[in-house]
């Protein structure tokens, strides 16, 4: 008998490096600021009420902040390194510039056609993430008792994650848009195949920013 899994997944709330256009991958640990958190209050106050079996989020602080009022009503929570963002090597913590910006279009693009060991110099590529990705399933898969599950992640990686999760190849991801503290809702389908059924959703973020 097939178990049955819904998973609810968020990217994490806004940051200043967000409005800054500053890159921060894995290798920056940035806090939500205001507005942030108020997207995680939004967020909870929209779903609370679904009673997660587990909720489980990046290593990163602001994948914690983003679940913070789910703690706040008693819920723990379990960070794993495999859902970390990519990390951006040479790019992390600077400012985005023409020059930087015109770097990221061409890796991309090769993503985009298939080349997907392309990364930024001390970077992280697609097909290494995607090897965490896998890792991550069989952690969610092996929980037999946890069919309701929040996971609160990052933009590129909830891209790729969405392909992961769906069979979809790599090299389209990103045909999935994302913003902060979107939500995309998929069910388990098959023993390690899920459908999208909720697509970037935001609604429960009216009148914020």
């Amino acid at each position: 008998m097939r178990t049955k899994k819904t998973i609810y997944l968020i990217r994490h709330g806004q940051t200043d490096y967000n409005n800054q256009g500053i890159i921060q991958g894995s290798g920056v640990d940035s806090d939500l600021n205001e507005t942030g958190r108020m997207q995680a209050r939004a967020f909870h106050k929209q779903f609370g009420y679904l009673q997660f079996d587990a909720i489980y989020t990046s290593e990163l602080r602001r994948t914690h902040q983003s679940i913070q009022p789910f703690v706040e009503a008693g819920y723990q929570h379990r960070s794993l390194p495999e859902l970390n963002e990519i990390n951006w090597g040479k790019f992390e913590g600077l400012r985005s510039t023409p020059e930087l910006h015109a770097e990221y279009l061409k890796l991309v693009s090769d993503w985009s056609e298939g080349r997907l060991d392309s990364k930024i110099p001390g970077g992280e590529s697609p097909e290494q993430m995607y090897q965490r990705q896998l890792a991550a399933m069989d952690i969610l898969l092996q929980q037999k008792n946890e069919e309701r599950i929040l996971i609160c992640s990052h933009g590129r990686y909830m891209r790729a994650f969405l392909c992961t999760l769906t069979n979809v190849p790599l090299r389209n991801m990103d045909d999935f848009e994302h913003s902060n503290l979107c939500l995309y809702v998929l069910d388990k389908i098959d023993d390690r195949r899920f459908e999208i059924s909720v697509r970037h959703e935001t609604g429960h973020l009216e009148g914020i920013g």
